[in-house]
């Protein structure tokens, strides 16, 4: 049966002195199902809101108010490195190998886990870095400033840029009023269908092409959204307010916010007046952070109480407590079932680095499906070096004669070739008869 994984983390100190939680815990890995259980845990950290991403191998925690991030192993199970940073980190994000961090200065760094290569840009947003997402091809960035950055990864990521480069975003949406609380993306690569969702103190949520700079659809709701998270399909995102409502809008519904029967986008759009949930405020607080699930019928969310709430979607029931973590609860990320085939893995961090060095690959080859049947390639792949039989025929490759073997294709070509010369030759023929016929007739 299929196992569904995720990850919570905890900030601040414990809310009572409850014994049967263990301390100094920070870190939660659970199992949703086929049955909820704790998987493993971490210990050591406090990650605020947007702090903590998830790779195949780790976890990236970055810590309240600090200029460094824990780094812990999955493989191993413990704490793996300590890693510092210049400025403090506010948020961060996970794409492939690359680790996107949001300082409170408003800049941007990107840290390659698998080199040590450490990209920084300029201070670009006017404030702190809130939250960051990003995609195979983009970055975006939140600020308290108001602002949200599209940046281009390729172009932050460039090998041949100068030290010190100069970068600059792509494009800048700046129709919010207030600092941005979340940020959420499409798996959508192409221009025409992906989007974000921002979510701001203004009351307001945004739908954008974050691509071209357009706002599609705005959303007001009756109290400032705290985050956003958008559903692994793309048909709905669910907003958390810091009046404690849950709000689920549909994205392609009987009234659409997208598509060619919705209405105009400058019209802004009420979010419903009936909340999809609702938490009290003393016993258990407005959820800090929304996840769903990978086929997107349930919700979970994480409160400043320390529970972790789970909501049925389609039947809308009344939320179950999956757990009690005895902190602040704020940060929920789901760990994909289908994980992505790569040709390599991070086993073990190369801790960032700015200086001026050679740009050395730390990587596990990983064999791809393709490959698996493979006896041949696995001996090679696991071997101390290339076998002797092996660098023969290697060799002796070279001394055979370029005509030694006739592909299928070359045997095509030379079938070809003398067709056109029978074509040819025969058109001499008949030029040569005609030539003579006509000398032959002005003799006479």
């Amino acid at each position: 049966m299929l196992s569904e994984e995720f990850v919570s983390a905890i900030c601040g100190p414990p809310l009572s002195s409850n014994t049967a939680i263990a301390k100094d815990v920070g870190i939660y890995c659970h199992t949703l199902s086929p049955a909820y259980a704790v998987k493993s845990t971490f210990k050591k950290s406090s990650a605020p809101p947007n702090c903590v991403a998830v790779s195949d191998a780790h976890v990236f925690a970055a810590q309240q108010d600090k200029a460094y991030v824990h780094v812990y192993s999955r493989l191993r199970g413990n704490q793996e490195a300590f890693v510092a940073f210049p400025e403090r980190i506010r948020c961060i994000a996970l794409i492939g190998d690359v680790l996107v961090l949001g300082t409170t200065e408003g800049r941007l760094m990107l840290w390659e886990t698998c080199t040590g290569r450490l990209v920084s840009t300029p201070a670009r947003h006017v404030q702190a870095v809130s939250c960051v997402a990003a995609t195979p091809h983009h970055v975006l960035t939140g600020s308290d400033d108001s602002d949200i950055h599209v940046w281009s990864l390729a172009q932050l990521l460039e090998l041949d840029s100068p030290a010190g480069a100069e970068y600059e975003p792509l494009r800048s949406l700046s129709n919010h009023r207030a600092a941005i609380t979340g940020l959420a993306l499409s798996s959508s690569v192409s221009s025409d269908t992906n989007f974000c969702v921002s979510a701001s103190k203004d009351k307001s949520c945004i739908i954008w092409n974050y691509q071209t700079g357009d706002a599609l659809r705005t959303l007001l709701f009756p109290s400032a959204p705290l985050c956003v998270s958008l559903e692994p399909a793309a048909r709905a995102f669910c907003v958390s307010c810091e009046d404690g409502s849950l709000h689920v809008a549909e994205l392609y519904g009987p009234k659409p916010l997208l598509g060619p029967g919705s209405e105009d986008p400058a019209t802004a759009v009420q979010a419903s007046s009936s909340p999809f949930g609702t938490t009290h405020p003393e016993t258990t607080g407005p959820a800090s952070c929304v996840a769903w699930t990978y086929d997107g019928t349930m919700l979970l969310t994480g409160h400043p109480r320390g529970q972790i709430l789970r909501w049925d979607v389609a039947e809308n029931k009344s939320p179950v407590e999956l757990a009690n973590l005895n902190a602040a609860v704020t940060n929920i990320v789901f760990i994909s079932p289908f994980p992505a085939a790569r040709p390599t893995k991070t086993v073990n961090i190369v801790k960032p680095s700015q200086a001026e060095r050679s740009y050395t690959f730390a990587g596990q080859f990983e064999p791809l499906p393709a490959m698996a049947g493979s006896a041949k390639f696995d001996a090679l792949l696991a071997g101390p070096g290339f076998p002797q039989e092996t660098m023969e025929a290697a060799i002796a490759a070279f001394y055979q004669p370029a005509g030694g073997g006739e592909s299928a294709g070359d045997a095509e070509l030379r079938k070809q070739n003398e067709e056109l010369w029978e074509l040819v030759n025969e058109q001499r023929a008949l030029q040569k008869e005609t030539l003579q016929r006509l000398v032959q007739a002005q003799s006479k």
